[in-house]
């Protein structure tokens, strides 16, 4: 008898420990909850890094934010930082200044079309959420934020 991991890979070989199929689980998850999301965001002209991108200006008003700063409140790492704050510029989601005491550095903050996409975007996202999680009670999906918190403390090194 396989089970759900196993069906999805098409893997007629039980998995080598629980580890892997909690890992592997966790994949496939993420994978089917954010699929339908980037198809959305795409019909829009964005994507799902461009709007994690205008989240956390949006997020972060009335500040500006530098590279740096956005990069580490990324949900996923996207490595070109700079290259996506270009394509975002070019649509005027966002303004970029150069900083006043050193030029070097450039601040980001989220422009009004940026907050109009994203007012546009909220209840869709809302309902895919909803939608997404609809499988759980309020108790189950405590219990699954607390767990998915405890693995994201591990990796990145924090005591749970």
């Amino acid at each position: 008898m396989t089970n759900t991991v196993q069906r999805v890979l098409r893997q007629k070989t039980p998995l080598p420990t629980p580890q892997a199929e909690a890992f592997l689980a966790i994949q496939i998850a993420a994978a089917r909850l954010l699929d339908p999301w980037a198809k959305y965001l795409k019909s829009h002209g964005v994507t799902p890094g461009q709007y994690n991108v205008l989240r956390i200006l949006r997020g972060a008003r009335p500040e500006a934010l530098t590279c740096s700063e956005i990069a580490e409140r990324m949900i996923t790492r996207d490595p070109d930082i700079t290259r996506l704050l270009d394509r975002l510029d070019s649509r005027q989601l966002i303004t970029r200044e150069r900083d006043a005491e050193d030029r070097r550095m450039v601040r980001t903050r989220i422009a009004g079309a940026g907050l109009e996409l994203l007012a546009e975007l909220d209840a869709p996202a809302k309902a895919m959420g909803d939608r997404a999680m609809g499988a759980l009670d309020p108790t189950g999906l405590k219990e699954l934020t607390r767990l998915l918190t405890t693995i994201i403390d591990h990796a990145e090194g924090e005591p749970s």
